[in-house]
């Protein structure tokens, strides 16, 4: 059997991925003796064919999760794999391929072909694309109902519009938020509800006001201070992926604001025409003053060369960004 799991909202993929082990793991091999994953950037076609050999006489069957294959450097190795899985379509085991690009990712001929192969399999879930901002707040909903409580229509807007579609961030916000409505609770009979003002006090946090900073630092051409910031955040421990995504993510807005208010857009308009949170048009109008929409569409090609760069592991992002920072 083979599963084929991919595309860019890697947090509903990678909750699929779990939920496939955990059944695995329930109902076949409640040991993990034969659960394995192969870290496909780095793998070869002989440790492929090692772990995804038969059976053995002990174990109805093995699962084998290959991730991201498709940054491998090794350009033979895509027609080597199709081979392979063309070779051995009756195997017992189950395959997972996982990765964390979309259907629209240019690939070559080789790649092209094994990504057809794995799209045709009984078992290819469709592309885990970005939800839609109705589709994070209805996601956002079922989140806190999970843990028992409840979400105003305007909290619900405020925390995705401050987070868009940044699942991986919106769960810790929600869990953050039911803890502490629950300890507000705690001795107080009914259900817990997160309102506009929990949103408002908590979530745009000490983080979202560093990334403003950060932007009005670059913006005034203070060199000093952006680097001093993201000295502060890397110190804090933010996760190199998770910052990038949040500088890149600001920069985003930003271009799109700057594009509008160059159409005349009013502030009313930009709200409602980009779907964003009044907080962060406002803030957002303000800080584009100092940026030129050409200077902007820069900056946020640099931070998309940082993010191939650190996905492909040929630069860290500490040292990325501070060349983009140096050089503006």
């Amino acid at each position: 059997m083979i599963i084929f799991l991919y595309g860019e909202d890697t947090f509903r993929s990678r909750q699929k991925l779990n939920e496939l082990k955990d059944k695995f793991l329930r109902e076949v091999d409640a040991s993990g003796n034969d659960l394995s994953v192969i870290e496909g950037e780095t793998t070869s076609i002989e440790k492929i064919n090692e772990r995804v050999g038969p059976a053995s006489l002990f174990s109805r069957a093995r699962m084998i999760v290959i991730e991201n294959l498709f940054l491998n450097k090794n350009q033979n190795l895509f027609k080597q794999v199709s081979d392979f899985l063309k070779k051995s379509a009756r195997n017992e085991n189950i395959l997972i391929f996982y990765e964390s690009f979309g259907g629209s990712e240019k690939l070559n001929k080789d790649k092209e072909e094994l990504f057809k192969f794995l799209l045709k399999q009984k078992y290819s879930l469709p592309e885990f694309k970005p939800l839609t901002q109705a589709g994070v707040s209805a996601w956002a909903k079922k989140e806190v109902e999970k843990r028992g409580g409840k979400i105003t229509q305007g909290a619900l807007s405020a925390l995705t519009g401050i987070l868009r579609n940044d699942l991986w961030q919106i769960e810790i916000e929600i869990e953050k938020l039911i803890n502490f409505k629950a300890g507000q609770k705690l001795n107080l009979p009914g259900e817990i509800e997160i309102g506009l003002a929990d949103v408002e006090n908590m979530v745009k946090g000490r983080f979202d006001e560093n990334i403003f900073a950060l932007t009005d630092a670059i913006s005034a051409k203070n060199k000093a201070s952006a680097v001093k910031l993201l000295e502060e955040q890397f110190d804090a421990g933010a996760a190199d992926m998770y910052l990038l995504s949040m500088i890149t993510r600001q920069f985003r807005i930003l271009l799109e604001i700057r594009q509008a208010l160059d159409a005349g857009y009013s502030s009313k308009k930009i709200i409602s025409v980009l779907k964003l949170h009044p907080f962060i048009v406002q803030k957002g109008i303000n800080q584009v003053r100092n940026f030129s929409l050409e200077r902007l569409k820069k900056i946020f090609n640099k931070l998309v060369e940082c993010d191939y760069f650190l996905k492909s592991g040929k630069g860290d992002l500490k040292t990325g960004l501070d060349l983009l920072i140096t050089k503006m």
